[in-house]
């Protein structure tokens, strides 16, 4: 396999199993549901994609965006192995299911923007 897919694919992992424990713990304490759910998982989610997309060491969105797509695609096949069993396949039925991996493959890709603005502020 190429290192570039195990990257992907470690990132992929790594992703999926901290939202895994983010949302558990948000259950856990109650507050699994409303904004302030809402707001802690897409900042745990945006953290951790651009820590993800940072560690690549690319400085094209569209060198990242194989990445992030495998990324996504992990959280799929995970879902179906660790969610299905317990939610059924109606979960893919969920569009809020869909915006979450689609967040997955489109946070990344700001990071560029991010550096490039960082850039700009210390010339």
């Amino acid at each position: 396999m190429n290192s570039w897919l195990y990257r992907a694919l470690g990132w992929g992992v790594a992703i999926y199993a901290i939202m895994y424990l983010a949302w558990s713990g948000l259950v856990i304490y109650g507050y699994s549901l409303g904004f302030l759910s809402l707001a802690i998982r897409l900042a745990i989610l945006f953290g951790i994609t651009s820590l993800a997309a940072k560690s690549l060491r690319l400085m094209d969105w569209k060198d990242i965006l194989p990445y992030s797509v495998v990324w996504a695609l992990t959280a799929i096949v995970l879902d179906a192995i660790y969610l299905v069993p317990f939610a059924g396949w109606a979960l893919y039925g969920t569009w809020s299911v869909w915006l979450g991996y689609a967040l997955i493959v489109v946070f990344p890709l700001i990071r560029p923007y991010l550096r490039a603005r960082g850039n700009q502020r210390l010339s």
